[in-house]
């Protein structure tokens, strides 16, 4: 288990670097939280936000954790004392992650491929509006089904 850890952290400055570089990185999505446009097994692109510019609401993100990288939806960004705080929520979760400053903003997604684990392609679109509560009945429901059978 201490080996996953380290190696978990290794790829995760590599990847952070190569970002903060101003690479692209490809990388493995997994959980729920962005269900259905994301699903678990897809190969999401994550390009630096100076290539296109500071991100939109609607945009999915990824941000700096510290377990690592998480790719939510932006959902609004808020000015507090002359300084922009960006929400993001995954599109099936309950409620929106706390405000974070941009440096916790790693990139944005431009692309994402099928996998064989996932053969069914990302929809990436920007998408001001989705309907949480419905993405995360389905969630619920498919984890259910799956735990059934």
């Amino acid at each position: 288990m201490n080996n996953w850890r380290n190696n978990h952290a290794v790829v995760k400055d590599i990847s952070l670097t190569l970002l903060t570089e101003g690479k692209t990185i490809r990388i493995k999505a997994h959980g729920y939280s962005m269900y259905p446009s994301i699903k678990p097994g897809s190969l999401i692109l994550i390009e630096p936000l100076n290539i296109k510019g500071m991100p939109r609401p609607g945009e999915i993100i990824a941000i700096r954790r510290e377990s690592g990288l998480i790719v939510h939806r932006l959902s609004k960004i808020i000015n507090k004392n002359g300084i922009a705080f960006y929400i993001a929520r995954g599109d099936s979760n309950a409620y929106a992650d706390n405000p974070v400053r941009i440096d916790k903003i790693a990139g944005r997604i431009v692309r994402a491929e099928s996998t064989g684990e996932n053969p069914v392609p990302a929809d990436i679109r920007i998408n001001t509006k989705p309907n949480y509560f419905v993405n995360r009945i389905r969630v619920i429901g498919l984890l259910l089904f799956r735990k059934i059978h």
